[in-house]
């Protein structure tokens, strides 16, 4: 369970289920939910086994990931690369007998493009790795519409760009409270290399963008009301949160003052409310 790293998977099930409802404008069969979600399940978790297998060099020094498995030694480097690649090529299986082989694809490209693109290309090598490496995590989306329609739409896409404008500001405040971790293995994340006023500054660019894109789904015809009220209340809170890091970032505040989990915390809730209200639209329409 610890290798599939089950924390980070419940964020993409958050943002996968939500979508089948709008896709379905109702309740989903509920068998396809169960099948969608399992192979999700066992797709992100192969990735992340995957994951841990290849930075368990950088593991091992960093504090936050000390306790991980490969570097406790309860499971061994050869048995979690088997794990990693018997969940890709079950989950695979998976989706494209049970659910259709669209939302097969896009599993595995999501896996693919997590383990390859930024583990093993961009995570060492540029501050831009979460943002590119974030593609990874907003392709649930797309395989929640995926998994009803057998097809994609433009809501599909504007959910996509949703998560792909909200992960940069949702990881670098924790990476500015562990920027340390990051610098002692010499991956450079952007708080790493950059000041808090530049980090705190592309934080509210991208949350702009961010609660900006959001809001095209109702005028677009695709959600009502309801979507279009929590979008407007959750992101102006965003917004609010984002400025304050911002305002304090600029006044030199360091160390626990500069509360940058808070906005890390709130990134949690936020997207939460808005793939639920996502859900819950169709209902109100």
């Amino acid at each position: 369970m610890a290798l599939t790293k089950p924390r980070i998977i419940e964020l993409l099930l958050i943002t996968t289920v939500p979508v089948m409802f709008l896709a379905a404008q109702g309740v989903p069969d509920l068998w396809l939910v169960l099948a969608t979600t399992l192979g999700g399940y066992l797709s992100a978790g192969g990735a992340n086994a995957l994951n841990m297998y290849i930075d368990r060099d950088i593991d091992a020094l960093m504090d936050r990931t000390s306790q991980r498995p490969l570097v406790t030694g309860m499971v061994s480097p050869r048995e979690c690369l088997a794990f990693g690649i018997a969940l890709a090529v079950i989950s695979t299986l998976w989706f494209g007998l049970l659910v259709n082989w669209l939302s097969a694809a896009l599993a595995l490209g999501a896996l693919l493009f997590y383990v390859v693109v930024y583990t093993m290309l961009l995570k060492r090598r540029t501050s831009q790795n979460i943002i590119w490496g974030g593609i990874a995590g907003c392709l649930p989306v797309l395989i929640g519409w995926s998994s009803v329609t057998n097809s994609l739409s433009w809501a599909a896409v504007i959910l996509f760009a949703v998560i792909f404008f909200w992960t940069p500001p949702h990881y670098w405040p924790l990476s500015m409270k562990v920027k340390d971790d990051y610098a002692r293995v010499g991956v450079p994340m952007l708080p790493v290399i950059a000041s808090n006023q530049v980090v705190a500054r592309q934080i509210v660019i991208y949350s702009w963008v961010m609660v900006g894109v959001s809001l095209l789904l109702t005028p677009l015809g695709y959600t009502g009301w309801f979507y279009l009220s929590v979008a407007l209340l959750a992101g102006g809170f965003w917004l609010w949160e984002a400025h304050g890091l911002q305002n304090r970032a600029r006044a030199g505040v360091s160390g626990a003052k500069l509360k940058e989990m808070r906005l890390f915390h709130w990134s949690i809730t936020y997207v939460s409310l808005l793939f639920l209200a996502v859900a819950v639209d169709p209902f109100l329409r």
